[in-house]
């Protein structure tokens, strides 16, 4: 199939270190989330030499700890902000039609009103009209509570009056991001992971490249332009560019929980905590999906991570829509957190416009931070626009394009896989599920779940070391399968992984 690697993953890291150090590039993207790699796609599909490294593992920080929802962002219609909904409806339209069909899956929100709650229905009504015309859809806006517990049923009735009801998507934002590398890696990008950017180098007043440190050893690259990416990290690699440069954002931390459930669920819930904030709980892979929370975080952005007080605020503000039974503490299976960039601004998180940020250096670098999920392409369509002139393109072509997995019709599995398995591999990887597991026609082994309770199978990790640039196990569990946020990374699962990246770097 086009387009998948064919070397082993050191022959293949060695390639993109020679690239990189060899190659004029006319764009360094710094950053590998979402927004980097889809800028880096876009650019490249126009034709543009570009280069796009990430210090970790691609998606590693924001890209793969969101909500896992692509959405017109309700609360922000409270917040007056009719732009932004608008927008997202389009790009969650997009997304789910023609970019990444198989990962954007159209998903009903009941948002249950209860007696003495921040909302009267005639208010949340008149909300969800203008919501629903900006998301094109025709669902009845109120539905009573016998309707609300056959969509969801252990959803608690003691004080409901009625259910507000709209439609939005979830997703795998780990896959998603990965999605966007792979397009710009198709198009001719120098992409490699585990590739820091330590300095800056300036000639004549401009940025004009980077050192970059790849495995131990320092590679100089060349670049027209650069986009900084960065995404927490972006006001420290704006300091590589100005010593002087102040704090651009504020960092705001979101920890979400899993919890056993949500199969029975035929809709996801909208929690109302008060008059602007809302948390949810989604029906996920199996599992229900709570959260999030919303405070400041000042610390070191890599060391983010859920705390007891996170899971005990999560599964408190869950309890005011479902039942005990759901939310005892032992039931947490997985948790993660991650950081929003949010623009500077005085006042709480919860209230911050969840705006874009550009800032353009002395150098003449692109700084790109914030935004939502849901917007990403059209935050990296518009990074592209700042830049045009030092491109030299004479317009950003802001067409979509289907994501590699959405390419073609999905071929049939030339062996045969239990229904759950077949299923997944068809969301996860759309068009090349059949790929995944071609070696396994000479080592069956590969068909072998990585655990006995879920439908990720051994194939996956060795695909993903060979055509997905993974690492390391973290790599393989958490972002390039479903098994950490299942609670199902366990020593022995592992240990699977390691053995077969390691025989991936073998072969």
């Amino acid at each position: 199939m086009a387009g998948l690697a064919t070397s082993a993953p050191d022959e293949r890291r060695a390639e993109a270190r020679e690239s990189l150090a060899q190659t004029a590039f006319d764009l360094l993207v710094i950053g590998g989330g979402v927004i980097g790699a889809a800028t880096a796609a876009h650019a490249a599909r126009a034709g543009l030499a570009v280069a796009l490294v990430d210090a970790g593992d691609f998606g590693s920080g924001t890209s793969s700890a969101s909500s896992k929802l692509v959405h017109g962002g309700l609360r922000y219609l409270r917040l007056g902000d009719v732009r932004l909904v608008r927008e997202a409806h389009h790009e969650r339209r997009t997304l789910a039609g023609r970019v990444a069909p198989h990962l954007v899956h159209r998903l009903p929100f009941l948002l249950p009103l209860y007696r003495g709650g921040p909302f009267r229905p005639a208010f949340v009504q008149s909300g969800i009209i203008l919501y629903s015309t900006l998301a094109l859809s025709r669902l009845n806006w109120l539905v009573q509570p016998a309707r609300a517990s056959e969509l969801v049923p252990p959803l608690r009735d003691e004080g409901l009056r009625s259910c507000a009801l709209y439609a939005d998507a979830w997703t795998n934002d780990a896959r998603l991001c990965l999605e966007n590398v792979l397009a710009a890696s198709e198009a001719g990008a120098t992409v490699l992971n585990r590739a820091k950017v330590v300095s800056l180098r300036l000639s004549g007043g401009a940025v004009t490249g980077a050192e970059v440190t790849v495995d131990g050893s320092s590679v100089d690259v060349t670049a027209r332009v650069i986009v900084n990416a960065a995404g927490p990290w972006v006001d420290a690699v704006r300091r590589l560019e100005d010593p002087r440069a102040g704090t651009s954002v504020r960092l705001s931390k979101g920890a979400h929980v899993l919890v056993p459930g949500g199969d029975d669920w035929r809709a996801a819930l909208t929690i109302a905590q008060d008059d602007v904030r809302v948390t949810f709980a989604v029906p996920w892979y199996g599992l229900l999906l709570l959260g999030t929370t919303d405070s400041d975080y000042e610390s070191d952005p890599a060391a983010v991570d859920v705390d007891d007080a996170d899971v005990a605020q999560i599964l408190a503000e869950a309890s005011r829509a479902l039942p005990p039974s759901l939310l005892e503490p032992g039931a947490v299976r997985a948790s993660f957190a991650g950081l929003r960039v949010l623009p500077l601004g005085d006042g709480s998180t919860v209230n911050a416009r969840r705006e874009t940020v550009f800032s353009l250096g002395p150098g003449g670098m692109l700084s790109v931070a914030g935004g939502k999920l849901t917007t990403y392409r059209r935050i990296a369509l518009d990074a592209l626009e700042r830049v045009r002139g030092p491109l030299g393109l004479r317009q950003v072509d802001r067409r979509p394009f289907p994501l590699p997995a959405a390419v073609g019709v999905a071929p049939p599995f030339a062996l045969e896989l239990d229904p759950d398995v077949e299923a997944h591999l068809r969301h996860l990887y759309g068009s090349r599920a059949a790929a995944v597991v071609e070696r396994a026609a000479e080592d069956p082994s590969l068909l072998e779940r990585l655990h006995p309770d879920g439908p990720d199978i051994a194939a996956q990790a060795a695909f993903a070391a060979t055509n997905e640039w993974a690492g390391t196990a973290d790599d393989v569990l958490r972002r390039r399968t479903t098994v950490t946020l299942r609670g199902l990374a366990d020593a022995d699962a592992v240990e699977r992984v390691e053995r077969l990246l390691e025989t991936a770097r073998a072969v």
